[in-house]
């Protein structure tokens, strides 16, 4: 896809990786940049145009499908994390809200704005996944089976709008260096280099990002002769 000259729609775009990805295409020549937040006040960034969007608030979906007609590129970045036990009194709970954001928030706007994309020559449209749509880690279960479903989602809805044109693209990443996992003591990658590598990955057309080591490698464990997502063999 041609990113100059395109008008994009980024969702959660007031911080984090999704003002990585705004500021990443305004850099790569995107006419306008649309920038999804709950409170479009807290986008300040300038060149951007604030959108009050909530994913999971159909009103605000529908508003934004009405105003934002000319968009050829979306990209599904907004997300939540919850961390804990699927087990705990929270564990269906915390999954609800996960899947909401995550999973049907994802959906929702896709829905709305696939005849967008369509009108305007077919488009894009990124989602934002991870490493964890492959592979459960303690405490992740929950987040993990949300980002599992919208792996599985988005194979579905590239085979559904591979007939109007729009690339879809599926962006794994292990841990990124926002506030989401603040509280992590590991390695972490740059919001900013995550946004450059999927710029370049929508220039080239490709369908999925491998956006850092954490992916390349946990994506190589799928096959393994223990698969990485079976975990460490129970001991005798």
């Amino acid at each position: 896809m041609k990113i100059e000259g395109s008008v994009a729609l980024v969702t959660g775009a007031n911080r984090g990786l999704g003002l990585a990805y705004a500021k990443a295409l305004l850099a790569a020549g995107a006419s306008k940049v649309y920038a999804g937040a709950r409170d479009p006040a807290s986008v300040t960034e300038a060149g951007l145009t604030p959108v009050k969007l909530d994913v999971t608030n159909p009103q605000d979906i529908a508003a934004a499908a009405k105003r934002l007609t000319d968009v050829d590129l979306v990209i599904n970045n907004a997300g939540i994390a919850r961390w804990g036990s699927l087990l705990s009194k929270d564990g269906a709970g915390d999954l609800r809200d996960l899947l909401d954001t995550n999973f049907h928030g994802v959906l929702a706007l896709t829905q709305a704005f696939a005849p967008i994309l369509k009108a305007n020559g077919g488009g894009a449209l990124v989602n934002m996944l991870s490493a964890l749509s492959w592979l459960t880690l303690p405490n992740s279960g929950a987040y993990s089976i949300s980002k599992a479903a919208a792996w599985s989602l988005t194979n579905g809805l590239r085979d559904e709008l591979r007939a109007q044109g729009t690339l879809v693209v599926a962006v794994h990443a292990g841990y990124i260096d926002t506030d989401m996992v603040a509280n992590v003591s590991a390695p972490k990658t740059s919001p900013d280099l995550i946004a450059q590598r999927v710029v370049e990955a929508l220039a080239a057309g490709r369908e999925e990002v491998l956006a850092d080591e954490t992916s390349q490698q946990i994506k190589a464990g799928l096959t393994a002769p223990r698969p990485i997502y079976l975990g460490e063999a129970a001991q005798a």
